[in-house]
C-alpha cells in the first residue's frame, strides 16, 4: 500500500527547467529576415584587368617610340624649285626639311646650305626632292682647254626635243644655196645652258667646244647658217 509520500500528482511535479538555447524569433522578425536579399557577391573580371594593363603598357611603349623618333630627326637641304642640270643654284631654289635620320640616306646638312648657292646642278633637281652631295658641282665652266660659245638659233634650226645642260650636240655648218654639195663641217659641243628669247622667238644655246675650234664656230654662227643636232647621250 503506497504511502502518502508516493502519491503525487502532476500538480506536485516541479516546473521544467528553462532551455538555455536561443529564443525563437517573434512573429514578423523571421519573415522580414527571410525577405531581405543577401548582398551580391563581387566578381573579379580578370579579362578586363588584363586588358587595362595591356593598354597602359602599349601607351607607354608608344610614348617611348615617339620620343625616340622625334629625337632622331635631322634638318637637311631640299629643293624648293626645279633646277635643270648645269644651271646655277640660287638661294630661292633651296629650302630645308626635317626628316628621320637614316644612315642609308645621303643628304646635305642644313648648315651647308649657304655653300651650295652659286654652284651648278650636276643633275636635274626636282622641287620637293632632297639634295645629295652629288647633286651639285663646283666645276668651273668652261673647263681648262675649253671655250664657251653662244649659238643663236630659230626653232627650225634645232630639234623639238628640249635641250638640257650636259647634252652632247653637234653644230653643223649649213651651205648656201649656190654652194656645191659637200660634207658639212661639224663641231662637237656640250650644252651648258639654254635661254629662250620671247621677243624674237629664238633660242640661245651656250655650248663648250675645244678652244682651238671656238673662233671658227663663232664665225660660222654669225652667218646664221648653222643647225644643231642632238646626239645620243644618257640623261
Amino acid at each position: 500500500m503506497p504511502t502518502r509520500t508516493e502519491r503525487r500528482t502532476d500538480r506536485d511535479k516541479p516546473p521544467p527547467t528553462p532551455s538555455t538555447g536561443p529564443a525563437a524569433p517573434a512573429f514578423g522578425d523571421g519573415a522580414a529576415a527571410a525577405a531581405s536579399p543577401a548582398p551580391p557577391k563581387l566578381r573579379r573580371r580578370n579579362g578586363l584587368i588584363a586588358l587595362g594593363i595591356a593598354l597602359v603598357a602599349l601607351g607607354g611603349a608608344g610614348a617611348a617610340w615617339l620620343t625616340t623618333t622625334v629625337g632622331q630627326t635631322s634638318t637637311v637641304v631640299a629643293v624648293r624649285a626645279d633646277v635643270e642640270r648645269g644651271e646655277v643654284i640660287e638661294a630661292d631654289d633651296l629650302t630645308v626639311a626635317r626628316i628621320n635620320s637614316d644612315p642609308a640616306l645621303q643628304t646635305v646638312p642644313e648648315d651647308q646650305l649657304d655653300t651650295l648657292i652659286g654652284q651648278r646642278a650636276a643633275v636635274d633637281l626636282a622641287a620637293g626632292s632632297l639634295l645629295t652631295p652629288a647633286s651639285t658641282t663646283t666645276e668651273v665652266i668652261p673647263a681648262p682647254g675649253q671655250s664657251l660659245v653662244g649659238v643663236t638659233l630659230t626653232p627650225a634650226q634645232l630639234p623639238a626635243e628640249p635641250l638640257l645642260a650636259g647634252d652632247p650636240v653637234r653644230v653643223i655648218a649649213t651651205p648656201r644655196d649656190q654652194d656645191p654639195v659637200t660634207e658639212p663641217t661639224s663641231y662637237g659641243a656640250t650644252v651648258v645652258g639654254v635661254q629662250n628669247l620671247p621677243d624674237t622667238g629664238q633660242v640661245v644655246i651656250d655650248v663648250t667646244v675645244p678652244a682651238a675650234e671656238a673662233g671658227e664656230l663663232a664665225a660660222q654662227v654669225a652667218t646664221g647658217r648653222v643647225a644643231l643636232v642632238l646626239d645620243s647621250g644618257a640623261r
